[in-house]
């Protein structure tokens, strides 16, 4: 008996098409669309003129083989699986049938037969198309040339395609996510742009303004309107250099050129000043400035971006608050560092608002409604200069309740890496 499985046709590695010596190309390259050739489930063969009884054999022999091709010159004339085996015994058992006819009388010798290279889709398409009594029949495989190179079994290529339709919706899935994130950010540079224009035009149209008046009342020789307009021009304009500054700093700490200076900083001098500053900020407004520095220690940091990093909250605290206080106050941080925070009494900031705080571009008022002056960079630039300097910026707060800002700096930043 020349049963071919004795000798089976090897499949190459993971179970792909072989090369042939005249070239015939190997299965697809990893990482493009699943094809039949990939997934070929066994390559077990027989000679056509085979008897029924040895094939039986061969198939009682090996509980595993689920088919065998009916394979002639290389090319598959039939197919005979384990269940139309059996079914047929079973219907017309008898000497005549299984000593002696060739499994051909008991074969599907119209199998659906397909090149390796077919997508999965279309193979399992064209598989599903079968009678309910052939639909998961296997499905025998060829090369570019017609030779036989193994079969599929349905119910393997249906379970590939499903995991492969699973794995097509989660690349959408994360292609869609991909896409909605641009759009979020598309969104708030346009925010971002409605509130700079807003923030550069109105002191630049004050700046204007002013500027006109106090030639007017120059050329009336009037120095009392000029002593009273000048004032409201030097603060338009500070204004102004505080909205530009803002800009060119978060777009110098993104590109990775801001400088730093290390030297000692004296924490409890620097509170006091930005103490000071706050005061300042807060004009009329019944609100106390507080500050516990006793025992501040010195750290070795740049003095100018942290004297920034803490005007910027002491001005965002006072900026939300009308009443009670702000409390200013230095600790002893982790390993030789400090932690600063600036704690107020103000409106407080929502919990789902929270994540957006630090968010390039975002604020938490509209352009057109806002209550409050500013671009909404300030905290942008805060954390920023803290991670920069090796620190970190932390917030809490309550709508209603006030906010505290933390920031941690270390004893000593690390090295900068070169941008």
């Amino acid at each position: 008996m020349s049963l071919a499985s004795s000798q089976p046709l090897s499949l190459g590695a993971a179970g792909r098409p072989p090369e042939r010596a005249d070239g015939t190309p190997d299965a697809e390259r990893d990482g493009s669309p699943p094809s039949l050739g990939r997934l070929l489930t066994g390559d077990a063969w027989v000679a056509p003129e085979e008897r029924v009884q040895d094939v039986a054999q061969l198939f009682f022999g090996r509980p595993e083989l689920e088919a065998v091709a009916l394979v002639a010159d290389e090319r598959p004339v039939g197919l005979l699986t384990r269940g139309r085996l059996l079914v047929k015994l079973a219907r017309n058992f008898g000497h005549e049938l299984y000593a002696k006819k060739p499994v051909t009388r008991i074969a599907d010798l119209a199998p659906l037969v397909l090149p390796h290279d077919v997508p999965l889709a279309t193979a399992v398409e064209r598989a599903l198309e079968r009678d309910a009594a052939s639909v998961y029949d296997e499905v025998i495989v060829v090369d570019a040339l017609g030779r036989y190179l193994g079969y599929s079994s349905v119910r393997e290529l249906v379970q590939e395609q499903g995991a492969a339709l699973e794995r097509t919706a989660l690349e959408r899935e994360a292609a869609v996510a991909r896409a909605s994130d641009l759009e979020k950010v598309d969104e708030l540079r346009s925010r971002f742009l409605a509130h700079a224009t807003h923030e550069l035009r109105s002191p630049v149209n004050a700046i204007v303004a002013l500027a006109e008046l106090v030639r007017m009342a120059c050329e009336r020789e009037n120095l009392e309107q000029v002593r009273a307009k000048l004032p409201m021009l030097l603060r338009a304009a500070a204004t102004l250099r505080g909205t530009v500054n803002n800009i060119l700093d978060l777009s110098k700490v993104e590109a990775g050129r801001m400088d730093v200076s290390i030297g000692p900083v004296d924490l409890a001098e620097l509170v006091a000043e930005v103490a000071a500053t706050a005061r300042l900020l807060l004009g009329e407004k019944p609100v106390r400035v507080e500050v516990e520095a006793a025992g501040a220690p010195v750290v070795a940091s740049d003095a100018q971006k942290v004297r920034q990093i803490l005007v910027n909250l002491v001005s965002n605290a006072a900026k939300f608050t009308d009443r009670g206080a702000i409390r200013v106050r230095v600790g002893t941080g982790e390993g030789g560092g400090a932690a600063v925070s600036v704690a107020d009494t103000g409106c407080g900031i929502a919990e789902a608002d929270l994540p957006r705080l630090f968010v390039p571009f975002g604020q938490l008022e509209d352009a057109a409604t806002k209550s409050h002056p500013g671009t909404g960079l300030g905290l942008v630039i805060t954390r920023s200069l803290a991670e920069l300097l090796g620190g970190r910026v932390e917030v809490a707060s309550r709508r209603g309740e006030g906010s505290t800002f933390t920031v941690h700096l270390p004893g000593t930043p690390p090295p900068r890496r070169a941008p």
